[in-house]
């Protein structure tokens, strides 16, 4: 026995749809040298995150360990794949690599950053492979709804481990390499098979990309007014399959929001996009008849200041929507996002819009693996352990109680998990602390540092600020003053709020002893103690307290 083992980690991704990275490690224990796969992010709402803009993992563990990380490794430019290397890298400041247009993706990343985008490598696909520590990391094609996703080929010394990345069995995709169902049955022998498990409870067959466009064409060939359509930005295949419908039915296409641009753009200067059809500006756009344009737009989720959302809320880019317009959402709805997708359907609906989405027609298709393309992914890989990835729980527990049931050893491994491939069957080593971290502006905070915690307990009590002004001989000087927000202004005995605290901690500060007064966090915490009964008694809340004292030195 050498001491060295393989192991697999995931930082985010697992347990969650989003936010991927993921760890693999060889050696002796605690002096592993590691690669890191992708590094995405996953995005707030308003009820768990408010006001923050983006999250993403929690990288402590592995930025502590720095001198034992070789690379990052990106199989594909989705954002919760690729989305905080910018974010990232000044505290990890190893090689990255990708193919030809997800490397593209990443530069512009990093460039936001300040980053010179020689940091990343671009590499093709198998069998080139890449040299890291006593890793060979190989990107095998796989059908996605982004062009050029890859799978990992990761050989180790303890044998081969598959990575899939997002996937899907897509023999003709629109855009992008189709599922080579021969080179994946030839990867054998395989020690992991590491997977992806978002659709494992979807149990029809998965259906191809090319199936969406005949239906796309026809309903845009009889709607008469303006047509505008959302889906993800990143599907250069479907926003390809909306133009060509629209170029089809005599329209001109606009592209409005700046991801739907930019990913077009990045596709057709990396060859990943050879056809796409020439595009007019809303400027342009403007003088064009109603019925004669195809507006492509950003914001299939809802995001509040998407070209869609403004669409639903009047104008964007000094074009309107009206009565007879059709607006087409060829996308699904990601979990969480209903509401806010909700919101604009129902403000499309009432300025007379028809809406179609992918309940009323079937203009959209999955980019992951459903449960009988997950079952033909393990009989063509033929791995000796699975380890499902990407997903929430239950879908982790959901794909493991799969491989078992083919006698496939496999094993629930949600973040923080580390999980030993090197015996017969994967073993949980350890668990490593691994939490979020938030994009708060320009600043990045921790999950646990409060200041998320606080504007939500800010959100749901209303906040109180109470002064108080202290004078040489340690006596009010003047009555307390309050300052409310959030909070109704008249309780349930029909005075003012403000008014009664007021009242009542003035009352306080005349009956307090010396050594009350002169110890600053006594006082603090009878304040905050009176404002909040006050609070609770006259509107049923006990706001936060904000307490501000005040001393005049003789």
């Amino acid at each position: 026995m050498t001491g060295e083992r393989l192991v697999y980690l995931p930082l985010g991704g697992a347990g969650e749809v989003g936010m991927n990275m993921y760890l693999y490690g060889y050696g002796a224990k605690g002096s592993e040298r590691f690669i890191m796969v992708d590094a995405g992010v996953t995005f707030p709402d308003m009820d768990g995150s408010p006001g923050v803009d983006l999250i993403f993992p929690d990288i402590d563990w592995i930025a502590e360990r720095r001198d034992q990380l070789d690379a990052i490794f990106i199989t594909h430019a989705h954002e919760d794949h690729v989305g905080a290397v910018g974010h990232l890298f000044g505290r990890l400041d190893v090689p990255i690599y990708a193919r030809k247009f997800t490397a593209h993706i990443a530069r512009l990343k990093m460039d936001e950053h300040g980053f010179h985008g020689d940091e990343v490598h671009t590499v093709g696909a198998m069998p080139e492979q890449v040299s890291v520590g006593p890793f060979k990391v190989g990107f095998m094609p796989i059908s996605h709804s982004i062009p050029e996703s890859s799978a990992l080929i990761i050989d180790t010394p303890e044998g081969r481990v598959v990575h899939s990345g997002d996937f899907k069995i897509d023999e003709t995709p629109g855009l992008g390499e189709p599922f080579d169902r021969g080179a994946w049955s030839s990867l054998g022998p395989v020690k992991a098979l590491v997977c992806d498990s978002t659709n494992v409870f979807s149990f029809a067959e998965g259906r191809s990309e090319a199936l969406v466009g005949p239906n796309i064409r026809k309903i845009v060939q009889e709607a008469e007014g303006m047509v505008v359509a959302t889906t993800f930005a990143s599907n250069i295949a479907r926003v390809k399959t909306l133009a060509d419908a629209g170029i089809a039915a005599g329209r001109s296409v606009v592209l409005l929001g700046r991801a739907m641009r930019r990913m077009i753009t990045a596709g057709v200067e990396t060859g990943v996009v050879k056809d796409f059809p020439a595009v007019v500006s809303p400027e342009e756009a403007r003088d064009i008849p109603r019925g004669n344009l195809m507006l492509l737009a950003t914001g299939s989720q809802g995001e509040r200041r998407a070209a869609s959302a403004q669409l639903s809320r009047g104008k964007y880019q000094g074009l309107t929507l009206k009565e007879g317009d059709l607006f087409l959402f060829s996308s699904k709805t990601i979990p969480g996002n209903e509401v806010s997708v909700g919101r604009i359907v129902n403000a499309l609906s009432e300025m007379g819009v028809d809406v179609i989405d992918d309940k009323l027609a079937d203009i959209h298709v999955s980019g992951h693996a459903n449960r009988p393309d997950l079952q033909e992914m393990h009989q063509l890989v033929q791995p000796q352990i699975l380890v499902p990835m990407h997903g929430e729980h239950r879908m982790l527990r959901e794909h493991a109680k799969l491989g078992e049931s083919t006698g496939i050893a496999s094993v629930v491994a949600p973040n923080g998990t580390m999980v030993s491939l090197s015996g017969n069957r994967p073993e949980v080593v350890e668990f490593v602390e691994t939490g979020r971290t938030y994009l708060d502006g320009s600043t990045q905070i921790g999950a646990m540092d409060g200041i998320v915690r606080d504007r939500i307990r800010m959100a749901l009590n209303g906040v109180a600020v109470i002064g108080v002004l202290i004078d040489e001989e340690d006596e009010p000087l003047l009555d307390a003053w309050c300052d409310l927000r959030g909070l109704p202004e008249v309780g349930r005995s029909k005075a003012a709020l403000a008014e009664l605290i007021e009242d009542e901690v003035g009352q306080f500060l005349g009956r307090a002893d010396d050594k009350t007064i002169l110890d600053d966090d006594k006082l603090e915490e009878a304040i905050r103690r009176i404002v909040r009964q006050t609070a609770q008694e006259e509107i049923g809340k006990k706001p936060e307290v904000s307490v501000l004292i005040s001393r005049l030195a003789a």
